[in-house]
């Protein structure tokens, strides 16, 4: 099964965070459903992420699964504060779709954001 099926339910905003990993200090994942086994490139997981205000990181990310973001509120910040870098940011409700191999990074979030995170592996 790709993932379990259940009924709407009650979702805690405020509890139940963790430190994403390698994403950096400050920004936070909480699963809700589905599982990503990278190391068999399979399965599908659903989750929010959420930049606390002044939150960053510093590295580029690229994956080898599909990876859909809905910004649900708040703002981010692509580039960093190397010279040369350009800075560009986006204002929710904003949409991205990034395919395996697509680079994306560095962020940050100086009033803070949150957005709804969907990435899985299609094997076809």
């Amino acid at each position: 099964m790709f993932k379990e099926a259940f009924d709407f339910t009650k979702l805690d905003i405020e509890e139940g965070w963790e430190l994403a990993p390698g994403a950096g200090p400050g920004i936070e994942m909480k699963m809700l459903s589905g599982s990503l086994d990278e190391h068999n490139k399979i399965g599908v997981r659903t989750r929010l992420i959420r930049f606390l205000p002044g939150s960053f990181n510093t590295e580029v990310f690229v994956h080898d699964y599909w990876e859909e973001v809905y910004m649900i509120k708040g703002s981010i910040t692509l580039g960093n504060d190397k010279p040369g870098n350009e800075r560009i940011t986006t204002n929710s409700p904003a949409y991205a779709c990034r395919p395996p191999g697509t680079n994306h990074g560095p962020f940050r979030s100086d009033e803070g954001c949150m957005f709804l995170e969907i990435q899985y592996y299609h094997n076809s």
